[in-house]
């Protein structure tokens, strides 16, 4: 019995293309790895080219620090509509390569030279492969998923660069400074050539009219042959969805406000976005050492700022993983919400425990630790992954890169915004107060998301607008019978 287990398994797998559908999408989701491995490689590394004998010609200010950490939110404000426009014109491969080269741009330019202009010259040129990552890799995943594992694939995005993340965390603490910066220039260079093996997306080759390629790369992700009556199906629906799309009016922002339904998918979308980027996440990485140092003074928790990182990555990759396992069994709507609530709760304990403990009363460590713990888990577990897999859910090929590229440019925006304005906001408002805010963020998001966002699980667009649409319907249902109570009660 034991022994028909794993066969049944490894048929399963296979059966659909699950296993190629997950190589593609593995290969597909290393720039955002490497994206991750850029972000943290900071927090290791800060230290050493801070050092007198570090390195650097010189040691690196605080203000230039700063700068590094902010100026790669600026360019995706910019470039996001370009990117989306890039991806909708010349394909996704062709962009993600793209990415990719931007990414061993960076990376050979801190190789070169770690002056102060070098260093923040770098973060700008990744800042234009964050645009990409954030932009093309949704879209990527969306276009090569099977509906069943739709949700799986899409949560890879955010998996994939928390385990960056946690690589370079992990890289910084065994390895010297040099093979750390080899090692994070080696990834991008490496994808870069082995990526151009891969297929582009059955739908950006029926909309390039390139049939014949679409069947090849959907058999090869379906694992199974040209011919096969399902996968003839699947290219005919894509064509009549092309067909459909070319019958329309191009795809202009005018479009997506006229039409309501589209327009109430593009506000979900946004504030599911902006949910996410607002929820104070950035601040309890920044303030994790000092919540681990605070700890130490009631608990035998004594680790050394590395390992205080390594563990923050740990954490938020287990959630990761706990994402793509189960997003498919909770669906979309309700693991956001549990998610999102289960932060605003964490926010809000550690808000209580620095106020408290401003006032001279003591608290257990252990507590804001435990807190921020729930809260980095709880962010990798859904309230970062699922708002990029319902934006990638919410509209047809002709208005999804369009409308991926703004919310990319709006949540650039608001990271840079909360990068710059971090230390500003805690000397004028104190920590708790700080943390309570972004609490009440994450309360607002779950109670917009029980309200508002529909399930997109396993659903068409179509299936999904005709429930955005039934929602409109009950609206003015609703609102004419408020009008016509009104009347009635100004009768009496």
């Amino acid at each position: 019995m034991l022994g028909v287990l794993p066969v049944k398994w490894v048929a399963r797998l296979k059966h659909g293309g699950v296993v190629n559908q997950f190589i593609m999408a593995t290969m597909v989701t290393i720039p955002a790895l490497n994206f991750g491995m850029l972000m943290g490689w900071q927090s290791p590394m800060t230290p050493i080219l801070q050092s007198k004998d570090g390195p650097a010609p010189e040691p690196i200010s605080d203000e230039t620090i700063s700068w590094m950490a902010a100026i790669t939110f600026m360019p995706p404000i910019f470039c996001g509509f370009m990117v989306g426009d890039l991806a909708d014109r010349w394909g996704r491969k062709f962009t993600t390569l793209l990415t990719a080269l931007m990414l061993v741009i960076s990376w050979t330019i801190t190789l070169c030279s770690l002056a102060p202009w070098a260093l923040i010259t770098s973060r700008a040129v990744a800042g234009l492969a964050c645009a990409g990552c954030y932009v093309v890799i949704p879209l990527y995943l969306k276009e090569i998923a099977s509906d069943n594992i739709r949700g799986a694939l899409g949560s890879l995005f955010i998996l994939s660069q928390n385990l960056g993340y946690l690589v370079v965390y992990v890289a910084g603490d065994l390895l010297s400074f040099a093979a750390v910066l080899w090692l994070c220039t080696a990834v991008p260079a490496i994808f870069l050539v082995a990526f151009i093996a891969m297929p582009e997306t059955p739908v950006f080759l029926v909309k390039q009219g390139k049939i014949k390629e679409a069947r090849a790369a959907l058999a090869w992700l379906r694992n199974t042959t040209t011919d096969d009556k399902d996968l003839e199906e699947a290219i005919q629906q894509l064509e009549r969805e092309e067909e459909h799309a070319r019958s329309m009016k191009k795809a202009t922002w005018k479009s997506i406000v006229k039409d309501k339904t589209t327009f109430k998918a593009f506000r979900i979308s946004l504030n599911v976005m902006l949910s996410q980027e607002t929820c104070g996440y950035l601040v309890v990485l920044m303030y994790a050492g000092s919540i681990f140092e605070q700890a130490s003074e009631s608990i035998s928790l004594k680790l050394s700022p590395n390992k205080q990182t390594i563990v923050v990555g740990a954490i938020q990759l287990l959630g990761s993983i706990v994402a793509s396992c189960i997003v498919e069994q909770t669906g979309r709507k309700w693991l956001l919400a549990g998610t999102s609530f289960a932060t605003g709760l964490s926010m809000l304990a550690l808000g209580a425990w620095f106020y408290i403990t401003s006032m001279n009363i003591w608290l257990p460590g252990w507590l804001p630790v435990l807190a921020m713990c729930l809260c980095i888990f709880a962010d990798a577990a859904g309230y970062q992954p699922v708002p990029y897999v319902i934006t990638s859910e919410l509209f047809s090929f002709q208005h999804r890169g369009m409308v991926t590229s703004f919310v990319s440019s709006v949540d650039a925006l608001s990271d840079f915004l909360q990068t710059k304005a971090y230390d500003p906001l805690l000397k004028l408002l104190g920590i708790h107060w700080v943390f309570i805010m972004f609490s009440m963020v994450c309360f607002l998001g779950t109670f917009y998301t029980v309200m508002w966002v529909p399930e997109t699980k396993d659903k068409t667009v179509e299936e999904i607008y005709a429930l955005l649409e039934d929602g409109r319907k009950k609206e003015k249902r609703k609102g004419k019978e408020d009008v016509e109570n009104g009347k009635e009660m100004s009768r009496l």
